[in-house]
C-alpha cells in the first residue's frame, strides 16, 4: 500500500504509539484486499458493537487505551442498539441476573468508554442511524468507516454512500484515523453488479422474504433488481425507504450483500443504468412460486414446533417512523375488529430513541399503550441472544432476526392476526 508521507509519519509514531497501532491495523486490514491506498472519511461514523459483554475482555482495554491517548474520532459516531431495556421488555429475575451480571456485565462501563471518544449523544444507540430522526445521513458519494450489516447495506444502496463491510473495531479504528483501505465498494469497479435479478411476482413482494431469496441465491455479489420499480415507484419516497430499509437487511444477513441496485430508484441505477451491469452477469427469476419456496424454506427451531408464542419483536432493524405509526394502527383496529382489548402475545415494537421520542407525543401512542404493546429501543438480535430467552417461543416479522436466533418468521399479515387474536384463514 502507499502511504503519504502524513500517514507514514503516524505509522511511525509522530502521534504516539496508540495512533501507530491503529494505522497499522488499517495497513494491514487493507494489504489482505489488494488496496492500493488510503483515502479520506467524509462522514460521521456508526459502530457495531454497542453491547458490554464481559467476555470480549481486549475490546475495552483497547478503548482505555485510546482514551488514555486522549485520542477521539474524527467525526462523531452513533452505534447500534443498547441490549437491555428492563422497563419496556420485561425480564424475569433470572434474566436480569444474567443479563447484568454475565452477559453484559461491563454495558455501563462500555457507554462511558463510547462518550469519552465521540459518541454523537446518548440517544445515538439504533441500527437505523440514518433516519431523519437520528440525522446520520451520509450524502451520496461519502465514504464511510461504519460497521452493522443492514446499516452499510443501506448507505451504500438507498444513499449512494460508499463503504465495505467492515467489522468491529475496524469501524473505530477508520473513524480515527479518518481514512480507509480503498477496495471493494469503493472503487466504481467494485460497485458493479454480478447478478441481475429479475421480479415478476404478482403483487408487492414482502420485503422480509425478497431480500432473503436474493442474499441466500447472491451471497456477498452485487445484485442489480429489474422489476421492483413497478410495485415501489421511481422516487424514494418513506415507505419506498422503509421497505428498501428490511429488504436490504435480509440480503444481508441471510446472505453477505453489501450493495444492491434497483432499477429507475436507487440513485446509481438511476445515474448509470446498464453501465452498473458487468459482462457475463447471472440471472435471478423472482416469482410468486419462488418467493413461497424460500418462505417455507425457514426452519422452526422452537422445542415445542407447535407452542403457543410468548413474546413478538417487530422492528430489526429498527422501524421508521412510519412504519411505526402503521403498525400502531394495525394493531389498534385490529383488536378493534376482533373486539379484543389488548394484544394476545407479549408484543414489542422497537425504534430508535429519537423516533420513541417523536411517536410519544402523539395521541396514537396513548392508544397503543392501552393495548398492552411496547415500544423500546432495544436490540432483540441481543436479548434473544440470552440462552434463556432462546428457550422461549418468539415470533418475529424481521428476517434478520429469524436468521441469529431461534426466533421463528411471520409475514406481517400473519404476525397481525396473532397479535390481535384473529383466527388465521
Amino acid at each position: 500500500m502507499k502511504l503519504t508521507k502524513e500517514e507514514q509519519e503516524i505509522l511511525n509514531g509522530a502521534q504516539g504509539e496508540t495512533k501507530a497501532k491503529i494505522l497499522k491495523t488499517l495497513v494491514e486490514f487493507g494489504d489482505v484486499f489488494g488496496a492500493e491506498k488510503l483515502v479520506p472519511v467524509t462522514h460521521d461514523g456508526h459502530l457495531v458493537t454497542s453491547f458490554g459483554i464481559g467476555l470480549i475482555k481486549p475490546l475495552f482495554r483497547i478503548m482505555d487505551e485510546i482514551i488514555d491517548a486522549g485520542i477521539k474520532t474524527k467525526y462523531p459516531f452513533t452505534v447500534d442498539p443498547r441490549p437491555i431495556d428492563y422497563k419496556n421488555v420485561k425480564c424475569g429475575l433470572l434474566d436480569k441476573l444474567i443479563f447484568s451480571k454475565i452477559m453484559y456485565s461491563q454495558q455501563k462501563r462500555y457507554e462511558e468508554q463510547l462518550q469519552k471518544i465521540g459518541l454523537k449523544n446518548v440517544n445515538g444507540f439504533t441500527c437505523t442511524c440514518y433516519m431523519d430522526e437520528v440525522g446520520n445521513i451520509p450524502k451520496y458519494g461519502d465514504v464511510l468507516s461504519w460497521a452493522e450489516s443492514s446499516a452499510v447495506v443501506y448507505a451504500n444502496s438507498v444513499l449512494g454512500a460508499r463503504c465495505n463491510r467492515n467489522s468491529g473495531m475496524l469501524d473505530i479504528f477508520g473513524a480515527i484515523i479518518g481514512k480507509v483501505p480503498y477496495f471493494g465498494l469503493l472503487t466504481d469497479e467494485g460497485r458493479k453488479a454480478d447478478w441481475i435479478i429479475e421480479v415478476k411476482t404478482t403483487k408487492k413482494p414482502e420485503a422480509q422474504i425478497l431480500g432473503s431469496a436474493i442474499g441466500l441465491k447472491v451471497m456477498e455479489d452485487v445484485p442489480y433488481v429489474k422489476g421492483l420499480d413497478k410495485f415501489l415507484g421511481t422516487e424514494l419516497t418513506d415507505d419506498a425507504k422503509s421497505y428498501l430499509k428490511d429488504f436490504g437487511a435480509a440480503t444481508a444477513s441471510n446472505g453477505a450483500v453489501g450493495l444492491y441496485h434497483i432499477e429507475n430508484l436507487t440513485p446509481e441505477a438511476k445515474k448509470l443504468g446498464n453501465k452498473l451491469i458487468k459482462q457475463n452477469v447471472k440471472t435471478y427469476v423472482i416469482d410468486d412460486e419462488e418467493l413461497e419456496r424460500v418462505y417455507k424454506s425457514y426452519p422452526v427451531l422452537w422445542k415445542n414446533k407447535e407452542a403457543k408464542p410468548k413474546l413478538c419483536f417487530i422492528g430489526c432493524p429498527h422501524l421508521s417512523y412510519n412504519q411505526l405509526v402503521n403498525w400502531a394502527e394495525n394493531i389498534i383496529n385490529g383488536l378493534n375488529e376482533t373486539g379484543n382489548k389488548k394484544v394476545k402475545v407479549r408484543t414489542i415494537l422497537t425504534t430508535s430513541p429519537d423516533v420513541r421520542n417523536k411517536f410519544e407525543q402523539t395521541e396514537l401512542y396513548k392508544k397503543l399503550m392501552k393495548t398492552g404493546a411496547k415500544v423500546s429501543s432495544i436490540c432483540p438480535l441481543m436479548y434473544t441472544n440470552n440462552p434463556l430467552a432462546g428457550k422461549k417461543p418468539i415470533i418475529t416479522s424481521s428476517n434478520k432476526l429469524r436468521t441469529y436466533s431461534s426466533s421463528k418468521y411471520l409475514k406481517d399479515e400473519e404476525i397481525l392476526n396473532v397479535i390481535i387474536g384473529k383466527e388465521a384463514k
